[in-house]
C-alpha cells in the first residue's frame, strides 16, 4: 500500500479559497449545487474551470478531515485561527507534509539550526522512498512542485519567514485551535503542530 501521494502539489493553504469551501460546506450542498457554485457562481473566482475543480477537489478533501466547527471557524473566524486549521487539515490529509514537519522541521529546531534547505528535502525524499518506494518514480518536477508547495504552506502557516530565505519562525499556536484539537481527539496533529514550533 502506498503511503505517500503527490496530491498536495495541487495547492498551499489557498485560505481565501478555502474560507469560501467551507463557507459553501456547512450548506450541505448536493451534487449539483457544489458544481452549481464552483462553475457557475465562481466562487473560487478562477479563469480556467480545470484549476477551479482541482483546488476545490483538493480544498474539501482537506476540509473533510476535521467537522462542522472547525469549518465555522475556518469560514468566520479570524484570519490566525483560520490558517492554524487549515494546517491541521492539510497535516491530517497529507502523510508527507506531516512527516517533514515531524523529520525535518522539527529536528532543525531541536538541533538550534535556523533555516531550511534544499538538502533537507533531498534527504526527506530518501527517507520517503525507503518507506513507500513509488516515490522514486515521480518525476523530478513533481518532487521539486511538491517541495514548492510545502514551504509555501509553512510559510502561510508562519512556520517559514518566507519561501526564499526559509528561515524557521515557528508560531506560537492560537488557543482556540489549541482546545479544538484537545477536544476532538486529534493529539497527533497538535503533536506535530507544537513540536514544530
Amino acid at each position: 500500500m502506498n503511503i505517500y501521494n503527490a496530491e498536495i502539489s495541487a495547492g498551499s493553504l489557498l485560505p481565501l479559497e478555502s474560507r469560501r469551501v467551507a463557507a459553501l460546506l456547512l450548506t450541505h450542498p448536493d451534487e449539483n449545487q457544489w458544481l452549481q457554485a464552483l462553475n457557475v457562481d465562481n466562487i473560487l473566482q478562477k479563469k480556467n474551470p480545470a484549476t477551479a475543480r482541482r483546488q476545490a477537489r483538493l480544498i474539501r478533501n482537506r476540509l473533510e478531515t476535521l467537522n462542522e466547527e472547525a469549518w465555522t471557524l475556518i469560514a468566520n473566524g479570524e484570519q490566525e485561527v483560520a490558517i492554524q486549521l487549515l494546517l491541521a487539515a492539510a497535516i491530517k490529509h497529507s502523510r508527507m507534509l506531516r512527516d517533514f514537519l515531524h523529520d525535518i522541521y522539527a529536528q532543525q529546531l531541536r538541533r538550534l539550526e535556523h533555516a531550511l534547505n534544499h538538502h533537507h528535502w533531498e534527504g526527506f525524499l530518501t527517507e520517503c522512498i525507503h518507506r513507500d518506494a513509488q516515490v522514486a518514480d515521480w518525476a523530478a518536477s513533481t518532487k521539486e512542485k511538491l517541495f514548492q508547495v510545502i514551504l509555501r504552506i509553512l510559510a502561510e502557516a508562519k512556520y517559514l519567514d518566507s519561501t526564499r530565505k526559509m528561515n524557521l519562525t515557528p508560531p506560537m499556536l492560537h488557543p482556540t485551535v489549541i482546545s479544538y484539537l484537545k477536544r476532538n481527539n486529534e493529539t497527533q496533529v497538535l503533536v506535530v503542530m507544537e513540536h514544530a514550533k
